[in-house]
């Protein structure tokens, strides 16, 4: 594995970097400010795919980019929920943002844990958590964007995607404790 600072994990800083400059556009006056802080939103999340293929293309792995990369993924989609929730405090973004963040918590220290263990293998990363975070994205997408677009309710859309998306977030958190069971399930021998 490479250890220097590459175009993978640059992509992930700017996904990072993104993060402040989407908050900023959120709230700004200027006209069509929230569908521009989606635009950038879209950029940076779109970076979370490309940063992985450019680091497999092109052997630019990195200890350091496997650390940013989920931290990165984790920073951008709770600051958007977090935006979303501030200006829709409504019950249903409010349960949202709790399932998708307390999850986020729960699967990283679940993970943290099991590499102690020498363990990590039982929690690495299912295909239905790549469809959630594909649904996750889109839904914010939309719900940062806010906007009817061609007379279509972008922001109904981006709500039932996240809805969606609380569904996968609950069942792949289930299945990586449900797989992490037989080492919890030791109990005081750990």
């Amino acid at each position: 594995m490479k250890t220097t600072l590459n175009f993978a994990n640059l992509l992930t800083l700017f996904r990072i970097a993104s993060i402040p400059l989407i908050a900023a556009l959120f709230f700004s006056p200027i006209d069509n400010a929230r569908p521009i802080a989606a635009i950038v939103f879209i950029l940076a999340a779109l970076t979370d795919w490309f940063d992985g293929w450019v680091a497999r293309e092109y052997d630019l792995s990195s200890r350091f980019g496997a650390f940013l990369d989920p931290v990165a993924d984790k920073l951008i989609v709770s600051v958007a929920l977090i935006l979303i929730v501030q200006s829709d405090p409504s019950l249903i973004n409010a349960l949202i943002a709790s399932i998708i963040i307390g999850r986020e918590i729960t699967i990283s220290a679940l993970r943290e844990w099991m590499a102690e263990l020498g363990e990590r293998h039982h929690v690495s990363v299912i295909g239905f958590a790549k469809l959630k975070t594909i649904v996750q994205m889109l839904g914010l997408s939309c719900m940062l964007f806010s906007k009817p677009l061609f007379g279509i309710d972008i922001y109904l859309i981006g709500t039932i995607c996240l809805i969606g998306s609380v569904v996968l977030t609950l069942w792949t958190m289930f299945i990586y404790l449900f797989k992490a069971w037989p080492i919890i399930s030791k109990g005081e021998n750990l």
